[in-house]
């Protein structure tokens, strides 16, 4: 088994040791009172809770373990079988009461609860803990199966076929967004969502249930933490540095837990080919402030603002490419430079009233602003050369000619959001409902131009009225771009949505059944300019089944269908020429998943293997090209496309007292527009492995290691601006990548420092370094297309990612 474990992870595991997991939450009695003094045990520990009805109490992970609530003049509560993961936090709120039987041996995975909802929950201490360019939620996403980004400068990713639009995001119940001009990973920075703040997180790669919004691939779905004590956590690195203060008040009524990061990317950026001066500052602030008026009645806000300065200046950029029998070079001096602003702000509400143990209601307004704005004017003069492999030099120089793009950008967006929420509890059946208005408020103003010049001569657009001989025949024409795109857009949507879904879950014979059905609506009304669109209506049913069969083997079943709709949003009605068209329909997908989940005891420690084959019928298909992270849309509903696949994940304690998984994914989607047959959609990742590993060292157990490793089959190369995609079939080189972060725990839960020695003063406190693309590979996320003037050939030079980095952290917590 040893050698297997080596095998898998190329590293030597360790032996057993004692690690904990915590169990926490709020006690009531049926009239939602906070209720005093429970004792709340386990076979060897034990605690009670507080006047407000709070407890905590520490376990041991990785082994099963049964809890006991008892209180004088109420039923005892039982909680069998609860097996959570090292360093796993799990809130558990239950209800007392003098006329309701004891619980029914409630059994939990690892994660710290049954899910049968198609839905992945994931422990936050991974999330804080494995590295990643980009650490954070989407770094452990991008480790699971159907989910890919072969861009580690970018936070966004593709589930299964989709694209970033595809996505969505939820943040304590409230949908958040990204901003729309990014065009390039290097650009972005911060991810809106704060890893050091997170309670909980759930993530859908398909097949979701009807609560959740109206997109085509995934849901991701965020819990902030609500403090019960004070903490002051601090983190640093060579790659920014971050704060995150959690208070709560002495009657626990008011909490609030409010972080402040920032982050400069000039290590990343400085490791690519083209030498630059480069200054990418971004800030962030966020809170969430939560103050219960009762018990019956709590208000939530939860406020943002970022800030993201991008300044780039390049100088020059040398790429080898091409084949073993005709390597190229490519070398590009630049002048000019490009300044970029995004700046993001939020504001939401959730007030939420508990009107009985049976029913909740909710109302959460929100509103974001983003302005963002670009200007840029670059000129690139490049040449094209043969390379002899063999001395490193370069012969046969063409010097092709120079390019000037130039753009001035702005775009202003002002989104509001309105929603009542409701939930209706009996036994074990529930009925969730929504209504929900939003208004999104879009100007934009779009100027963008590139002009090619070659041996001194212009090179005009490719029409009849732009023809020319030149030099054998004087041109006296004005000069005219190669391409350009001049556009002011003023658009404004409405939109009511709706959802009402039952869950229950019953006993077929000696087997648990779970079940739910929903249904979602939204009606839209598009206004650009003067014109108006017709108002548009979508309806989409789903539906979740699950089994566990009563077997020896712990076996869950699941299968989730649907119709899933995604509403056209202002990046959608947009054309590649800048012009809208209000009429754009909502995208269609017919989702079909089958899942398996096998939970089983190896080496000593347990371990789950989730499998899932999924398919996918797409309709009313919006065309898009990809440009590293800039998404362009043909707006037009001229296609239709499909998706099918496999996911497989073993997640467990490959060594003893931690959490590590392998996945492996393979899905193939294509699209056809306008009947002229099917072609690999950008999104065409093929063949997808992913390896999340965490060891220690035995002697000296307080230095950890985490490993991840993603290998990600080639991507299609793409096509150049305004080109025909069925003319460019080539791909991407295969991504790999290798993450390494070694950290040494000097204080921690379970290494407490002496009285007298200045390290009592802290919490936590460890320190580290990482390793990102251990092994160097040469990663691409698009082509640069470069045309060479004599032959009008177009040759696509690779945009290398970045190469080997170190880092240095320091974590600490008071």
């Amino acid at each position: 088994m040893r050698t297997l474990k080596l095998f898998l992870f190329f590293i030597i595991p360790s032996c057993i040791m004692a690690q904990k997991a915590i169990i926490t939450g709020v006690i009531l009695d049926k009239n939602n009172e906070a209720l005093s003094n429970v004792n709340i045990s386990t076979d060897n520990h034990g605690t009670s809770s507080d006047k407000n009805g709070f407890y905590l109490l520490e376990i041991t992970a990785d082994l099963p373990v049964t809890i006991t609530f008892t209180h004088v003049g109420f039923k005892e509560v039982t909680l069998k079988n609860l097996l959570l993961s090292t360093n796993e936090t799990f809130e558990f709120n239950p209800i007392l009461n003098s006329d309701v039987t004891q619980i029914d041996e409630i059994t939990l995975t690892a994660t710290g609860e049954k899910t049968v909802s198609a839905i992945t929950t994931i422990n936050p201490s991974l999330i804080r803990l494995i590295p990643g360019a980009n650490a954070g939620v989407e770094n452990i996403l991008k480790l699971l199966p159907g989910v890919s980004s072969n861009n580690e400068l970018s936070t966004q990713y593709n589930v299964r076929g989709g694209n970033y639009d595809e996505n969505l995001i939820y943040v304590n119940e409230i949908e958040v967004y990204r901003p729309f001009l990014i065009r390039s990973g290097q650009q972005e920075s911060l991810s809106f969502i704060n890893s050091a703040m997170i309670q909980n997180v759930k993530f859908s790669a398909g097949g979701f249930q009807a609560k959740y919004g109206d997109k085509l691939s995934s849901v991701l779905d965020i819990t902030y933490k609500t403090p019960v004590n004070f903490g002051l956590q601090v983190d640093a690195s060579l790659l920014g540095a971050s704060t995150t203060l959690e208070t709560s008040s002495a009657n626990k009524k008011l909490s609030s837990i409010t972080g402040i990061r920032y982050r400069d990317n000039s290590l990343f950026i400085n490791s690519q080919q083209t030498t630059t001066n480069i200054n990418p500052i971004a800030f962030d602030f966020q809170t969430y402030e939560n103050y219960s008026f009762s018990n019956k009645f709590n208000l939530g806000f939860l406020g943002n603002i970022s800030l993201n300065n991008y300044q780039n200046q390049p100088k020059t950029r040398t790429t080898n490419f091409g084949t073993l029998n005709d390597p190229k070079s490519l070398s590009i001096f630049y002048a000019g430079s490009e300044k970029n602003k995004y700046t993001t702000t939020l504001g939401a509400l959730k007030a939420t009233y508990i009107v009985n143990d049976k029913t909740v209601l909710k109302l959460i307004p929100s509103i974001y602003h983003a302005l963002e704005e670009e200007a840029s004017d670059v000129i690139a003069q490049y040449e094209l050369g043969d390379l002899d492999t063999s001395l490193g030099e370069i012969s046969n120089v063409k010097r092709l000619g120079t390019q000037f793009n130039r753009a001035r950008n702005t775009l202003d967006a002002l989104i509001f959001n309105i929603e009542h929420k409701g939930k209706f509890t009996t036994n074990k059946k529930a009925i969730d409902w929504s209504l929900k208005y939003t208004h999104e408020d879009i100007r934009d103003q779009l100027r963008e131009s590139e002009f090619l010049d070659s041996l001194g001569y212009f090179v005009r657009p490719n029409s009849s009225e732009f023809f020319n001989n030149q030099p054998e025949e004087p041109f006296t024409a004005p000069l005219e771009a190669l391409q350009s795109i001049n556009a002011t857009n003023f658009v404004q949507t409405n939109r009511v949505s709706g959802y009402v879904q039952l869950s229950n879950q019953i006993q077929l014979g000696r087997n648990e059944v779970y079940y739910n059905l929903g249904i979602r609506g939204q009606f839209w009304s598009v206004s650009h300019d003067t014109n108006e669109s017709k108002g548009q209506f979508i309806f989409s049913p789903r539906g979740q089944f699950a089994i566990k069969p009563d077997w020896k083997k712990d076996m869950l079943f699941k299968l989730a269908a649907g119709i899933y709709h995604q509403p056209p949003f202002y990046r959608e009605l947009r054309a590649n020429d800048g012009r809208v068209n209000p009429d754009v329909k909502a995208q269609k997908s017919f989702h079909l998943v089958l899942s398996n989940e096998y939970s089983f005891m190896l080496w000593d420690g347990p371990f789950k293997l989730i499998s899932d084959i999924y398919y996918k019928n797409l309709s009313n298909v919006n065309t898009y090209t990809l440009e590293d992270v800039r998404i362009r849309y043909v707006a037009n509903n001229d296609a239709t496309a499909y998706v099918y696949g496999a996911d497989f994940r073993m997640t467990g304690a490959f060594v003893p007292g931690t959490e590590s998984w392998i996945s492996l994914g393979y899905l193939k989607t294509e699209e056809n527009s306008t009947n002229r047959g099917y072609i690999s959609r950008p999104t065409d990742q093929r063949l997808k492995l992913g390896i999340l590993f965490q060891d220690y060292i035995p002697t000296i157990p307080d230095v950890k290691m985490y490993l991840n490793l993603v290998y990600n089959t080639g991507l299609p190369g793409g096509s150049p601006n305004y080109s025909d995609p069925y003319n460019f079939n080539s791909r991407l080189r295969d991504y790999k990548r290798a993450d390494l972060g070694i950290s040494y725990t000097f204080v921690g839960e379970n290494k407490k420092a002496p009285k007298n020695s200045w390290l009592n003063s802290f919490e936590e406190l460890s320190g580290g370094f990482e390793i990102f693309n251990m092994f160097n590979n040469q990663n691409s996320i698009t082509n640069t297309w470069v045309r060479d003037i004599d032959t009008k050939q177009q040759y696509a030079v690779p945009n290398y990612l970045t190469s080997r980095i170190l880092n240095i952290k320091i974590h600490m917590r008071f």
